[in-house]
């Protein structure tokens, strides 16, 4: 599917608040509110639009370190510890990447006791590396169309 230019405002306005009502959109992107609809539904049916989420906060739900662990996998036990990967709560995101470490997550936890514990259970796939996060400098930033150099 090709994005024009009205696709792409309806996009940053859904990036900033994907709760505003098609007729928010509306006003914002110029179009009536069964157009909004109407795109919004055939960006989702392609796969551009791929859901809608709440944003919580770690820190408020108890989790007070937030990490970036990689992990250097052993031979052999890459695709199991992808297979288990799926089962730790801890986990928000993770990644299978290229160079010396095959996996990035980032992971929110209670304290470092439980960072520890956490650790320990990922030993037994590989050597892991450990980043503790101050703070977010760049988080969630919108899909913009890049203008073509």
């Amino acid at each position: 599917m090709k994005l024009d230019p009205i696709s792409w405002k309806i996009l940053s306005c859904l990036q900033e608040n994907a709760r505003q009502s098609n007729t928010e959109l509306a006003k914002q992107v110029g179009i009536t509110s069964p157009a909004v609809a109407e795109r919004i539904r055939k960006m989702e049916d392609a796969g551009i639009i791929e859901g809608y989420y709440a944003k919580v906060s770690y820190f408020e739900t108890g989790h007070q370190l937030k990490a970036i662990i990689t992990l250097r996998a052993f031979m052999g036990r890459l695709k199991p510890f992808i297979e288990k990967v799926v089962s730790f709560n801890e986990v928000v995101n993770c990644y299978r990447i290229t160079g010396n470490e095959n996996i990035v997550m980032e992971v929110v936890l209670k304290n470092q006791k439980h960072l520890e514990q956490f650790i320990d259970q990922l030993i037994t796939y590989g050597e892991t590396r450990t980043h503790i996060v101050l703070s977010n400098i760049v988080e969630s930033n919108p899909i913009v169309k890049k203008v073509n150099f």
